[in-house]
């Protein structure tokens, strides 16, 4: 069994696979299973759980709090990875924060942040822009 890792200070975040006998749970046991061993809340990137009428069913029945995050499909490897990653760890702290408040279950959907080269990096050439005190050639 892996360790959990403290991403957050006041709660503990582990994945299905590192619990022991966890592995390979269907989604409609999930919820049921994680409600009586007393977690609080399901991140999950299954966009496809709200259409299917079981699943529906088990997560309004657990009462957990469901966190959805996308995974990027347009662009796929690395860009995909760090998008879901940087949405999460964006996103999962003001959620926590308001489902702290909440009185009864939340369904949360986290927006991703956009990956497109434009909005994520600008490159310069300080040569041609030089920055402010930039030294000269």
């Amino acid at each position: 069994m892996g360790h959990p890792q403290k991403i957050l200070v006041a709660h503990e975040v582990v994945h299905v696979h590192d619990l022991d006998g966890w592995a390979g749970t269907k989604d409609v046991e999930l919820y049921g299973k994680a409600r009586a061993e007393g977690f609080e809340a399901i991140i999950t990137n299954d966009g496809k759980q709200l259409s299917r009428p079981l699943e529906v069913r088990a997560i309004a029945d657990s009462g957990l709090h469901r966190i959805e995050y996308r995974t990027n499909h347009k662009h796929g490897g690395l860009v995909a990875l760090g998008t879901a990653i940087a949405t999460v760890c964006a996103a999962l702290p003001h959620a926590l924060e308001d489902l702290a408040g909440a009185e009864g279950q939340r369904l949360v959907f986290l927006t991703s942040i956009d990956p497109s080269r434009n909005s994520r990096l600008r490159i310069t050439d300080p040569v041609a822009e030089p920055p402010k005190h930039w030294p000269a050639a």
